[in-house]
């Protein structure tokens, strides 16, 4: 036993110490639904509804199917059903102290299941404990029996997420009705954008990864897809639904799904041409997000975060 502890502790010391000298460069969270024994080589996930909400906003939202997941590793941890790196999250992350909230609607509300939540720190170093080499440290699970809806919570900071300085304009807990028709003449100016010039929508592109902004002037895809008759809609006052999260952003949606979408998507969908379709297509998906953030300056005026 003294032997093993005289080994075992100058270990341990070593890679504590390693963590705390590096740098964390996101952090992992896995989370599945399933029935069955972590002791075999799968189990089976449970189908259903899956919201992800990050410090309250609605991060992202979609379904389980049933199948069968892999039991990985000697910690026997089960293969995810929804996979989130923090640092993917965008400008919702926070550098202090963010809450994750998932929350899990199974589709047999008599089922009785488990519901299991990993998460684990990716560090800028690897450490090493003579047996193997991982980057990955601080990890932890959270495995709850559940039967019908369940909730998993987790608080974490993120030393890796940028500090924008909206992040510290006031939060809002209220909108009045003058908020809401300054919100909804917002979008209505972004579907208004829409036209031939579009001066105003091409800053917007700037910094999408995924847009080739060059490529889309050039080619004046977006000019070609509105001669063809495609054009934009956003909800009216009426249909607006909006989100407070307790923090500085508001999230606005349409209360019946998304907040722009085509107003006649088969025209965009008959567009000869699949490469300028494609290029355009993505360029509007970005300028009309299926939501969108805004904040409140202390001037009082409303912009567009994410």
């Amino acid at each position: 036993m003294n032997n093993a502890l005289k080994w075992t502790l100058p270990t341990v010391f070593m890679i504590q110490t390693m963590i705390a000298n590096s740098a964390m460069l996101n952090i992992e969270f896995k989370f599945t639904p399933y029935v069955g024994n972590l002791k075999e080589d799968a189990v089976e996930t449970v189908p259903g509804k899956v919201r992800v909400f990050l410090n309250n906003t609605l991060h992202a939202d979609q379904d389980v199917q049933k199948g069968k997941a892999a039991v990985l590793f000697s910690n026997r941890e089960v293969a995810p059903s929804v996979w989130l790196p923090a640092a993917s999250a965008g400008p919702v992350l926070r550098r202090g102290k963010n809450t994750l909230r998932i929350e899990f609607e199974p589709r047999d509300p008599k089922l009785k299941y488990q519901a299991s939540l990993r998460w684990a720190s990716v560090m800028d170093e690897a450490t090493d404990d003579g047996k193997t080499a991982t980057n990955q440290a601080l990890e932890g699970v959270d495995n709850q029996p559940a039967q019908g809806k369940v909730t998993l919570t987790r608080e974490f900071a993120a030393p890796f997420a940028a500090d924008l300085p909206w992040h510290r304009y006031p939060a809002i807990t209220a909108l009045t009705d003058a908020d809401k028709k300054a919100l909804a003449e917002l979008v209505k100016a972004r579907v208004d954008a829409f036209k031939p010039g579009f001066a105003k929508l091409y800053p917007l592109l700037e910094g999408k990864e995924m847009v080739d902004l060059q490529a889309v002037k050039d080619s004046k895809c977006l000019d070609r897809v509105y001669e063809a008759g495609v054009r934009m809609a956003g909800p009216s006052l009426e249909q607006l639904e909006f989100a407070l999260s307790g923090q500085q952003e508001v999230v606005l949606r349409r209360k019946d799904g998304e907040l722009f979408r085509p107003a006649d998507p088969a025209k965009l969908e008959a567009f000869p041409d699949a490469e300028l379709r494609d290029l355009a297509g993505m360029a509007l998906y970005f300028l009309y997000p299926p939501k969108l953030a805004v904040v409140r300056s202390p001037a009082g005026v409303w912009e567009v975060v994410y």
